[in-house]
């Protein structure tokens, strides 16, 4: 029986940019074909995992449109979607959320997005810098808490304001959707202790991650709040050590010095701590790859946000996860290239080893009235999505 010191929440992730078998090539690529995106989403409902986060930002799919399509294609499958403060109202995306929790039968998990690249922003019309559009979030989850509990809204603050703000048409999830945020700053670690339900942090050794932990956990209870936590890796998990490291090996044989040089010197621009963390594990050198046992840096070599891999056999992936658990970490966010795969390979090789959290989901509703009166762009890891936009800042 699964206890809460031992069961992990396995999720999965849509490669809404694009997928591929190598990293820095466009050799043997996958566009955003929705039918391939469905095939990735229905093999992982029926493979067990509990969600799938799909990530934001300009180089990819919108994140709300693929959730509400894959939706009705599975059955138990949760969808951690993005909302951006600044980019959409408080209102307006608790409108799209409370619809689609309510479309998906209470399956709907809210990833709050603070974002890391102050082009990308700009482009999307938010010019704050790193801590304001935290302040930004703090107002905006203000509000957004208070019209998912059902509350008529007049607010005034410095970045939001809104007057009778109010949904008519509430989420299934009691009090919303829970929220996730992650984001290594102090900025962020505040906006957690008061509105988040949920931390993420990026796939660092374990105690960095405990750390983390500590300082999140310590600013929530100074609130009268708890909160959960997860961490986003990729996998590459095979029947042995040995064939486990020459898959790492080859996803990274088509990257030259000039291309990872490229990109780590853009992501050395953007203004994200969680980034900085990340790239500091190997300063962009080809022998400084592994950072913890079983914990590879590879993939943070032309790739922003997530950039480690667990790496080794089943065994070894799995004692690796159950350390991170015994340090707090509940929700497991994975990816492998490619990703059809590479989910099977996990649920197959993985999961058995492995104490899986139960994931019941709440009955489909019926929809009721309102109250009275009331194309893909082609696989990519290069600077162009180094922006990060799905993780920590």
């Amino acid at each position: 029986m699964s206890t809460d010191r031992q069961a992990i929440r396995p999720f999965w992730f849509i490669p809404a940019h694009g997928d591929g078998r190598w990293l820095g090539s466009d050799e043997g690529a996958r566009s955003t074909e929705f039918s391939y995106l469905a095939q990735v989403g229905q093999a992982v409902d029926r493979l067990g995992f509990e969600g799938v986060l799909i990530p934001t930002g300009r180089t990819c799919e919108d994140s709300w449109i693929l959730a509400s399509a894959l939706a009705p294609m599975t059955q138990r499958l949760k969808f951690l979607v993005a909302v951006r403060p600044g980019v959409t109202s408080p209102l307006f995306a608790a409108r799209q959320a409370a619809t689609l929790d309510r479309v998906s039968g209470g399956r709907l998990l809210i990833n709050v997005v603070a974002g890391g690249s102050a082009s990308e922003l700009a482009a999307d019309g938010v010019f704050l810098e790193h801590d304001e559009r935290y302040a930004l979030s703090d107002e905006y989850l203000t509000v957004w808490r208070r019209l998912m509990a059902g509350e008529k809204v007049d607010f005034d603050g410095r970045h939001v304001k809104v007057r009778g703000a109010e949904l008519l048409f509430p989420p299934v999830q009691t009090g919303g959707p829970p929220l996730f945020l992650g984001g290594s700053s102090d900025a962020a670690t505040q906006v957690t202790a008061d509105h988040i339900d949920e931390y993420l942090t990026w796939g660092e050794p374990p105690p960095a991650v405990a750390a983390k932990i500590a300082a999140v956990r310590q600013a929530a209870a100074a609130k009268g709040r708890t909160v959960r936590f997860g961490i986003r890796f990729h996998v590459i998990v095979r029947e042995t050590e040995e064939a486990a490291w020459a898959e790492a090996d080859r996803l990274i044989s088509r990257l030259d010095d000039a291309t990872i040089a490229k990109v780590q010197k853009t992501l050395a621009n953007l203004d994200s701590v969680g980034q900085a963390r990340m790239s500091a594990l190997h300063g962009g050198r080809r022998d400084r790859l592994v950072v913890y046992p079983n914990v590879w840096a590879g993939v943070g070599l032309v790739r922003g946000g997530a950039g480690t891999a667990l790496v080794g056999s089943a065994e070894n992936v799995a004692a690796r996860i159950r350390e991170y658990r015994a340090l707090g970490v509940e929700t497991f966010v994975l990816s492998g290239y490619p990703h059809l795969e590479e989910a099977y390979r996990t649920a197959e090789l993985l999961f058995p080893l492995l104490d899986i959290a139960p994931h019941a989901t709440a009955p489909r509703p019926a929809v009721a009235p309102g109250r009275a009166g009331e194309t893909g762009a082609h696989f990519r890891h290069d600077s162009a999505f180094a922006a990060g936009a799905t993780g920590p800042s």
